[in-house]
């Protein structure tokens, strides 16, 4: 196929307000702050770049080790680590401003208070795209309980993320949960301009020689390969179930991997462990999809997005 008929394809979508040149997105927690791929990666190639979880303060999440690899995957209890709101406005999003790419916050809390806090320092920053909310923190108020796994919680803190910002508004979704539809038209009605799922699984690994767990956190989260059945799955159900744009994460390694998400009714898709592997996963993934739409005769990546087929 010709240069011309790959130039040709249109890639943009619109995801909940935020103009993107593909559907090409990293995941929070696998790019960094960006700038630490700027060697490897054309970033201004990408659709979005969503930076890893920032909270109010700095955090050094839990003790090592903290990461294994699995079959098909790998476990981590990285504990959300992170240079904090302040530190990140004084030293990376200077760089990040330079660039032609959307830059999504991702951002998370432990009681709604700090989440709307969160919300409002982000909101008065210049050169933000929209806020990634992660609803999978424990509420220590409600006991350690996730945000996320109860349709009342994930609502009410949403809606105060909502109640103070104008920027688009992605709710991430947990799959520990026994019904994603419930989860999602919740933080909908909330406010959510988009929802992006799925979030890690919880899983972990046992030393046999030793008889104990190989996460000092005994548990972590699995992400990769192994997950991406499930994540399918529940992208589908997710973009049935709403109305708003669904992002899909969860085990995309290449761009056929990224296409099932499309097909299945996402409108753009997360890399994540990928970026571990394979620093320049993201722009292969973009190139990919856009030698797809030429080599099938597809003029628009729209004319993919959710065109699943069920006899």
């Amino acid at each position: 196929m010709s240069n011309q008929n790959q130039r040709s394809c249109n890639l943009s979508v619109q995801v909940g307000g935020i103009q993107m040149k593909n559907p090409v997105m990293t995941a929070s927690g696998t790019f960094g702050y960006g700038e630490e791929f700027a060697s490897l990666v054309d970033l201004n190639k990408l659709g979005g770049i969503v930076v890893k979880g920032l909270s109010l303060k700095p955090s050094a999440g839990n003790p090592p080790p903290r990461t294994l690899e699995t079959c098909g995957g790998m476990l981590n209890a990285i504990g959300l680590e992170n240079v904090g709101i302040e530190a990140f406005a004084q030293e990376k999003l200077p760089f990040l401003q330079t660039l032609d790419t959307p830059i999504v916050l991702n951002m998370f809390g432990h009681d709604i208070k700090t989440y709307a806090e969160l919300a409002e320092r982000i909101q008065d920053m210049d050169g933000i795209a929209g806020i990634e909310v992660n609803i999978s923190c424990p509420n220590i108020k409600a006991g350690g309980i996730a945000f996320g796994t109860d349709p009342k919680m994930a609502f009410e803190v949403v809606k105060a993320v909502r109640e103070k910002t104008g920027l688009p508004l992605i709710a991430k979704l947990s799959p520990n949960v026994t019904d994603i539809q419930a989860i999602a038209r919740s933080v909908e009605e909330a406010g959510a301009d988009a929802v992006s799922l799925i979030n890690t699984i919880i899983g972990m690994a046992v030393d046999v020689a030793t008889r104990r767990p190989k996460l000092a956190n005994i548990t972590g989260g699995l992400s990769g390969p192994a997950i991406k059945p499930v994540a399918l799955r529940m992208v589908w159900e997710a973009a049935r179930a709403v109305r708003v744009p669904v992002i899909g994460i969860g085990g995309i390694m290449d761009a056929m991997d990224a296409l099932e998400f499309l097909i299945a009714g996402a409108s753009a898709v997360q890399v994540g462990t990928a970026n571990l592997v394979n620093p320049r996963a993201t722009v292969e993934i973009v190139e990919g999809i856009r030698s797809y739409l030429a080599e099938n005769n597809i003029p628009d990546i729209s004319d993919i997005i959710g065109s699943l087929t069920i006899s």
